[in-house]
């Protein structure tokens, strides 16, 4: 495997191969099983204005020390990125487009990216966005990279806003009988005025809460929500409500011998999910993360992969593999997107950067 230590390092790189599969830290290995470049070297921050909130890294950065270096500060990404203590990195994470729990309080990664500097398929240097939040300059190239898995070009540098760290966190959980119960309650807490930082759904019918903000404040929110929920929710505080969420985010609940796997649905198709998933003979652990718009699934090995793509053509919704040896990791139904095979067609002309044969996965 080719690791460049800088960026004319990849641009030589792009140069010498027909064809290139990009990996960051690997700890997505549905998407890195077959790299042949890693971006790890290309480590650190390059510029970072605490008053400004800003910050300019290197692809290959660690997440855990851009956490390790906004805590300084008091400062905090919020789009709340997984698997920062397994070795995720910045340019890993934009690639597969992710976001934790926090997203429904604050947004999801594409959100805080501010600008990019990417190597194109062709080896050139590409600037995108800026360094200032606010920025109008060009064609919006930063966003393109979310979720692009590395298939139009090289992330090699990237600049994201950040907010100031909530002083205190508080969550709860409420316990129901019934998933619609679960349900009916998600959806009306959904639409309160309570700004919840976190809810997720454990089914059989567990619903998780979080809120954050200022030290002086906290607790009189947390009396709103307690009178809101009712008296079975139980309350967690300090380092037990920080656990429960890091092992959300760090993906803990996965057993052993399982994938993970994304699937963004609608809450309205939970009941669904739940129907079809429960008819199985097996288990499913799985986690409805950000008010139900998004289904986390621990898929067993030895299942059948063709019962999942039957699942992801019930609910018409595509999902995305995240861990796991997987022929291509896009599941389910699919949609030719000519916007972005032309977009291809200009950012790597020769498909050294393309993960699968023409028009599979596009």
């Amino acid at each position: 495997m080719m690791v460049p230590g800088s960026i004319t390092e990849v641009q030589q790189a792009v140069h010498s191969v027909q064809h290139l599969r990009v990996a960051g830290g690997a700890t997505k290995s549905a998407l890195s099983c077959d790299a042949t470049l890693s971006t790890r070297k290309l480590s650190g921050v390059l510029e970072y204005e605490p008053s400004e909130y800003t910050f300019t890294a290197l692809s290959g950065t660690p997440l855990q020390d851009i956490v390790n270096t906004l805590v300084e500060h008091n400062q905090f990404l919020p789009f709340d990125p997984p698997l920062v203590e397994s070795g995720a990195t910045l340019g890993g994470t934009v690639a597969a487009g992710l976001s934790g729990p926090g997203r429904l309080r604050y947004g999801g990664l594409r959100d805080f990216l501010l600008g990019t500097r990417v190597v194109t398929g062709g080896g050139r240097i590409v600037l995108g966005g800026g360094k200032v939040v606010k920025n109008a300059a060009g064609f919006d190239i930063p966003k393109l990279m979310v979720g692009g898995l590395g298939t139009m070009a090289i992330l090699v540098e990237l600049t994201f806003k950040v907010f100031p760290r909530p002083e205190r966190y508080v969550s709860l959980r409420v316990d129901f009988e019934f998933l619609q119960q679960a349900l009916d309650f998600q959806s009306d807490l959904m639409t309160s005025p309570l700004e919840l930082a976190c809810l997720d759904f454990v089914p059989p019918g567990t619903l998780w809460m979080r809120i954050g903000g200022m030290a002086t404040a906290i607790e009189k929110r947390v009396d709103r929500l307690c009178q809101f929920v009712g008296d079975s929710a139980r309350v967690y505080r300090d380092q037990e409500d920080e656990e429960i969420w890091r092992s959300a985010r760090e993906f803990h609940w996965v057993p052993p011998e399982h994938d993970l796997v994304k699937i963004p649905i609608l809450p309205q198709q939970i009941q669904v999910s739940e129907s079809y998933l429960s008819g199985l003979d097996c288990e499913f652990p799985r986690r409805y993360s950000m008010g139900g718009n998004l289904l986390w699934l621990a898929w067993p090995r030895e299942q059948q992969r063709g019962l999942l793509d039957e699942f992801c053509t019930q609910l018409q919704r595509p999902a995305l593999a995240v861990t796991g040896n997987w022929p291509v990791p896009w599941l389910g139904p699919r949609q030719d997107n000519l916007y972005r095979q032309r977009l291809s067609s200009v950012f790597d002309p020769e498909s050294k950067l393309a993960r699968f044969p023409a028009g599979v996965g596009q």
